[in-house]
């Protein structure tokens, strides 16, 4: 395998399936057999779940809710879906820990470093739940803030998306692909990658991002394989 630990994320909407709201099962199961695929192969696997198939913080800032309970609302969020995907993932025989930012001890672990490392070791999912703990911070954020705090070798951003395009592919047909591109143009060319704060936090510390459909079968594990799948955002 081309990567000895990964940190996948996902996003919230991507649970939904062809659901409008929540989590739909069957999508969750693909998911399990995706990740069980790179799991069986010994990639160490770390993941950060969204929240917006259930709440999004912003979206309740605009309608007039006060922004820090809706975000500590979306990362409640967030620890509903980490609950349903370390479900998912044990159902297929796969070991795993759920550690959130926020306490919540009958549920899951805190989040520390080391034990987080520890049970990456031992081959154990871990699941990070809660974002970082914090307000105005997205999951985004969090994902690569865990990435770089666990020595991730890659972040991998599951899309509906095949990868980065120079316009919304899903708007005008004539967007051009990236295979690969460096952090700088990203930001030169204005696309939208992830928020700011998450990408500048993955320049600055040298994590590749790799930007995927993780709805296409056989994906993930190519990628962990080495092939050229998706976007690269490089230094």
């Amino acid at each position: 395998m081309k990567y000895k630990r990964i940190l996948l994320k996902l996003s919230g909407e991507a649970l939904m399936g062809d659901k409008q709201y929540g989590i739909d099962p069957k999508r969750l199961a693909e998911y399990a057999d995706e990740i069980k695929q790179i799991h069986d192969k010994g990639v160490e696997i770390a993941i950060v779940i969204g929240g917006g198939n259930i709440f999004r913080g912003v979206s309740g800032a605009s309608n007039g809710m006060d922004r820090v309970q809706g975000d500590y609302m979306g990362m409640l969020a967030t620890v509903i879906n980490g609950m349903a995907l370390q479900g998912a993932l044990e159902e297929k025989g796969m070991l795993t820990r759920l550690q959130t930012a926020l306490k919540i001890e009958a549920i899951a672990e805190p989040y520390i470093k080391r034990r987080a490392v520890r049970h990456l070791e031992k081959n154990r999912i871990v699941i990070f739940g809660a974002g970082t703990g914090n307000p105005y911070f997205t999951t985004d954020t969090a994902a690569v803030l865990r990435g770089v705090e666990i020595n991730a070798d890659v972040i991998l951003k599951g899309t509906r998306v095949d990868g980065i395009y120079s316009e919304d592919p899903e708007k005008n047909k004539n967007a051009v692909k990236y295979d690969t591109i460096s952090f700088d143009d990203v930001l030169k060319k204005g696309l939208n990658v992830m928020d700011t704060t998450a990408f500048t936090l993955s320049q600055e510390n040298k994590l590749p991002i790799i930007v995927f459909d993780m709805n296409k079968q056989g994906n993930l594990l190519k990628i962990c394989s080495g092939e050229n799948v998706g976007t690269v955002v490089n230094i």
